[in-house]
């Protein structure tokens, strides 16, 4: 019964997001009160039914029930439990009822939880969150059923990709998905703003935390994916510019630049297009990267789906959605309200420079991960990687990173650049100085050397907006700002130091032997077989020292699934404060001289690669500081207007909307 009460579920949850979509177009009519009144306890009783119909889906997996033939495709019964719950997004059908259930859920949260919206631009939202929601259930009922069963029980399952049998995959997709469909949210309140023509603060206010909170969870996803494939996959590196990489990074730019934008429609009540524009195109890419991921254009570890028809379904879904919300941007916009106008040497100015760079950043990747596979349907391959995403992506980030540092410095509205002259020295001497350092020390390419210098700069940058201030009255939500600033100085550090100071060493090893990379000894005392639950293994024990201290014995793995038949490498890390020694065993290369069999060791030294990772943690927290003060704020603000405190000024203080103008 789990598949037949999860397909029910799944059907009635169509069903009353038809039902959602109506009430909320119905909301807009002078007379259509009634029936609007439906659209949020639609999206309520929805939200159960698409959290019902994935636990089926998640117990299915967890008791690994062969006649559902998503569980047989992707579970096994001897897979640990923890990768068979894994399983339940590991695949393309389960993957999506995952984007269906945290759409639905989220939708459930708006219509159960927002009454600060006008109530048509409510009813708007509603119902293009309905119509969102309706062609994804489309897509999974008539081409993609989680539940179907098959005619015969299976004997034993397929297995899950080995790749995807980690810890890290069984958080990475679901915060990336909940990123996802953050900004399918966001989308429904733009638009449905935009419909009522209500594209004002208080809109840009209810918007904001789902942006932000999206951002969040994509920040913490990408972060985690990065991670994921630098242990995973064994080649050594933290992104390699995949198209489904970058499937995940283009709606982060875009969502970085819509939470900008909306920040300030909220606190300064300008940027109204702009906010708009970008949340269409944010959503856009969010569904530009689910097309590519689960069309099967792609071939990846990520992309799990192969069937022409579900492409070319998803492609009608995403002309349908992006084609219809720029028809209607193209037809309302010229009827929104301009906001108030600043000046190019403003914190405005400056947001709106970084939004640019960070769309042309956008444009670079989306360009360079579509142009291969427009070549390849003309016969032509052409492989687009680092030698092009790198400079070309420069381009545009250097500036941007530059004005990063200098904008938080800047008033509101208008100001001077000769008002921050002495801040504006210091970061131009520490950029200086630092290039000729790093210059001194060797013969590095150009790129690494400003990430550097720009990196050290702009950690010291985060920190000068609140030189001279109460640091004790500042709100939760600019600590957020300075804490977000600084994590991508520190991610910034890490990606240029590891690009420039990378070591490398690759030698054929019998036990006994030994190597050095970077000052660390490296000796391979021996290999031997190993076993888990769903694999074995060629474990090699090596130790390595770096001078003086006691060796530490790690095992680098070679490993061979068995359910599904696949090798791969499990590489094991030695972290140190200033990096990380990065090992992985190979295949066996010959004998030596000695009869003794050889096998292949690669070894990195990785500089300061963590502050990767922990930039994209801190960078997280900053948003996660930000979300908890404006909900403190908007907490303050609803008591002091219950209790009649007329001492507004107190309350702004502690308000986002009142964000700490720079030190004279």
């Amino acid at each position: 019964m789990i598949a037949e009460i999860g397909l029910a579920a799944l059907w009635l949850s169509a069903a009353l997001a038809v039902l959602q979509m109506v009430s909320g177009a119905f909301g807009l009519r002078a007379d259509g009160a009634q029936m609007a009144a439906y659209a949020r306890p639609a999206a309520v009783v929805q939200a159960f039914l698409a959290v019902l119909a994935f636990c089926m889906l998640l117990w299915a997996f967890a008791i690994t029930d062969l006649s559902i033939k998503l569980v047989a495709t992707n579970s096994h019964s001897m897979k640990p439990l923890i990768f068979k719950l894994a399983g339940t997004w590991g695949n393309h059908e389960g993957s999506m009822l995952l984007w269906v259930t945290v759409l639905a859920f989220s939708g459930g949260l708006i219509a159960l939880l927002e009454r600060r919206l006008p109530e048509k631009t409510m009813s708007a939202t509603l119902g293009v969150q309905g119509f969102v929601a309706l062609g994804f259930y489309a897509f999974l009922l008539l081409s993609s059923n989680p539940f179907e069963r098959l005619p015969v029980p299976a004997v034993e399952g397929s297995g899950l990709n080995p790749l995807l049998q980690d810890i890290g995959l069984a958080f990475h997709p679901p915060t990336l998905y909940i990123g996802y469909v953050g900004i399918s949210v966001a989308f429904s309140l733009a638009m449905g703003a935009l419909i009522t023509r209500q594209v004002t603060p208080d809109f840009a206010k209810v918007m904001r935390p789902w942006v932000l909170g999206a951002w969040v969870f994509l920040t913490l996803g990408i972060t985690a994916g990065s991670y994921w494939a630098y242990y995973e996959l064994g080649w050594g590196g933290w992104w390699f510019w995949d198209p489904v990489e970058n499937a995940s990074l283009m709606p982060w730019l875009a969502a970085t630049a819509l939470l900008h934008s909306v920040s300030v429609l909220a606190a300064r009540d300008a940027l109204r297009t702009w906010t708009i524009m970008l949340g269409v195109l944010a959503f856009s890419m969010s569904m530009l990267g689910t097309f590519l991921v689960r069309s099967g254009v792609l071939t990846s570890v990520h992309a799990f789906a192969v069937d022409p028809e579900r492409g070319t379904f998803i492609l009608g879904l995403l002309g349908l959605y992006i084609g219809g919300s720029l028809l209607i941007f193209a037809l309302r916009a010229g009827s929104i309200a301009e906001g108030k106008r600043f000046t190019a040497t403003s914190r405005e100015g400056a947001l709106v420079f970084n939004n640019v760079m960070l769309s042309a950043i956008l444009a670079i990747v989306l360009l360079g991960t579509l142009y291969p596979l427009l070549t390849e349907a003309f016969d032509v391959r052409v492989s687009v990687g680092p030698p092009y995403f790198n400079p070309a992506g420069a381009i545009f980030a250097i500036p941007m990173l530059i004005v990063m540092a200098i904008g938080p410095l800047l008033r509101w509205k208008s100001d001077k650049p000769a008002r921050i002259q002495l801040e504006l020295s210091i970061l131009a001497a520490i950029v200086i100085a630092v290039v000729a350092l790093v210059a001194f020390l060797g013969d590095y390419s150009i790129l690494p050397i400003l990430g550097l210098a720009l990196a050290v700069a702009l950690g010291v940058a985060a920190f000068l907006p609140l030189r001279g201030r109460n640091l004790m009255r500042l709100p939760l939500a600019t600590w957020g700002m300075v804490v977000a600033h600084f994590g991508i100085a520190v991610a910034l550090f890490g990606m240029a130091s590891e690009s420039a100071f990378t070591s490398e060493k690759l030698a054929a090893m019998a036990p006994g032997d030994s190597t050095e990379v970077a000052g660390w000894n490296v000796e391979l005392l021996g290999v031997e077989p190993v076993a888990g639950p769903n694999w074995t293994a060629m474990e090699g024990r090596i130790a390595v020292a770096r001078g003086d201290e006691a060796p530490t014995i790690i095992g680098p793995q070679a490993r061979n699934f068995w359910s599904p038949p696949q090798p791969t490498s499990e590489s094991t890390l030695v972290t140190r404060l200033d990096g990380q020694l990065y090992v992985v065993i190979g295949d066996q290369a010959g004998f030596d001289e000695n009869g003794a069999a050889r096998w292949q060791v690669r070894v990195w030294w990785k500089p300061f690669v963590t502050f990767i990772w922990y930039g994209g943690l801190l960078v997280s927290l900053g948003g996660v500081m930000a979300i908890i003060g404006r909900l403190l704020a908007d907490l303050r603000r609803r008591r002091a207007k219950t209790k009649g405190d007329e001492r507004r000024e107190d309350v702004a203080a502690l308000s986002d909307e009142a964000m700490p103008e720079p030190a004279e």
